[in-house]
């Protein structure tokens, strides 16, 4: 952890640092694409970069990690760190790069602060830094070893392609080299490359709607519709141009958000739009393994014909002997019950003690559902939560 003297520097200088990280992180990419713009076409997201959400992600776990270490000392925000972690190897970061993140990260620091940035400053950040990049470059390098050099790239086939809704294709892959497919576990997703017209290489994570042991893999694609800012150029890219025989270079598995193979807790499943896809796989798999302790399985969603992936959805729930499935729709179908219209209100359900909570959705979804089933006593510690995109969770306040 931070020696004496660096946490109270860090500790003196965090307010500071903290009021300023956003133009800091603003600054610091700036600074990395015009030396490096290799790394917005082929690495980064561009429309997160449009739309400013990669910079805020950024600011607040450089400024959440600095104030664990210094308000906790003896402890690491490992799981903050495991869930950077899974996202960097699925892009194929490597160790060196976080040398160049350094080198234009400080440059930031000291452009936005000015003189505020002693020497004895400068140190005590530094030593922030590397406490956390070499924290993520150790759990990189494991999860490396498990998916291959590089975030273990290979070209798989489109054997299958269905429109699931207006707005979502479900892709069924298989390995183009004969080889078989990596294990995964339900609840993670794998990295999509495409190459678009500019000849930008974009890369996007996708959860996998299945189970491990199928000879196949199957990923759900919403197409973002931007709403002020450009749609999403690789989800509109595999709506329109991607078809059965295709090929498309995916990663290995990656992703934390995994089911306890051991439990037999009660589990409670909460998605909505797209963030179904995770829970789709962990339905399948606790069908699979037998699991006969209470599952509920919670989902919001806009209307009935926009619930992708619904038929497996509750028919996988279906075949667990003590499940119980309730979803709200903004726009239900005439006859829809009235306390399952609008968004998710908890305050009805019976959350069994010792619960184990799996969120995925859209982080307004996510935070209230998790104060929801805080206030219901379902420890912290059980609730875990996947986001599709830059983490905003520690940069909202």
């Amino acid at each position: 952890m931070l020696t004496q003297q660096s946490a109270a520097t860090v500790r003196a200088t965090l307010p500071a640092v903290g009021a300023a990280i956003g133009e800091i992180s603003a600054c610091f990419y700036d600074r990395l694409f015009t030396a490096h713009p290799e790394l917005l076409r082929d690495l980064f997201n561009r429309g997160n970069q449009a739309a400013g959400t990669q910079r805020q992600a950024l600011a607040g776990s450089i400024a959440a990690f600095a104030a664990h270490l210094v308000e906790r000392p003896g402890d690491r925000p490992d799981a903050m760190l495991r869930r950077i972690a899974h996202k960097h190897p699925s892009l194929g970061i490597a160790p060196e790069q976080y040398e160049v993140v350094h080198e234009h990260l400080f440059a930031a620091i000291a452009a936005v602060l000015g003189e505020a940035v002693t020497p004895a400053v400068a140190a005590a950040w530094g030593e922030v830094y590397w406490l956390m990049a070499n924290a993520l470059i150790a759990i990189e390098r494991q999860l490396y070893e498990k998916g291959g050099t590089g975030g273990g790239w290979r070209e798989w086939e489109v054997v299958g392609r269905a429109e699931e809704t207006a707005d979502v294709v479900a892709f069924e892959l298989r390995p183009g080299d004969g080889g078989p497919v990596p294990v995964h576990c339900a609840g993670q997703y794998v990295s999509v490359q495409v190459t678009l017209p500019d000849g930008a290489r974009q890369i996007r994570q996708y959860s996998v709607a299945g189970a491990p042991g199928s000879a196949t893999l199957r990923i759900g694609v919403k197409r973002v519709h931007g709403g002020g800012t450009p749609d999403g150029e690789v989800s509109n890219h595999l709506h329109a141009h991607v078809h059965v025989g295709d090929r498309l270079r995916v990663s290995a598995p990656y992703g934390d958000l995994v089911l306890d193979q051991d439990t037999d807790a009660p589990l409670l499943l909460a998605s909505a739009g797209i963030g179904v896809t995770p829970m789709v796989a962990m339905l399948e798999q606790l069908v699979l393994r037998g699991h006969d302790a209470p599952v509920t399985v919670v989902h919001a969603d806009r209307s009935p014909a926009g619930h992708a992936l619904r038929a497996d959805h509750e028919g996988f729930a279906a075949k667990l002997p003590d499940a119980s499935v309730h979803v709200w729709y903004e726009q239900p179908e005439p006859g829809h019950p009235a306390d399952r219209t609008g968004l998710v209100d908890l305050s009805a359900l019976d959350v069994p003690s010792g619960t184990r909570a799996y969120l995925c959705g859209p982080l307004p979804f996510m935070r209230a559902v998790r104060a929801q089933l805080i206030g219901k006593g379902v420890a912290p510690a059980d609730i875990h939560y996947e986001v599709f995109g830059p983490d905003l969770w520690l940069a909202r306040d």
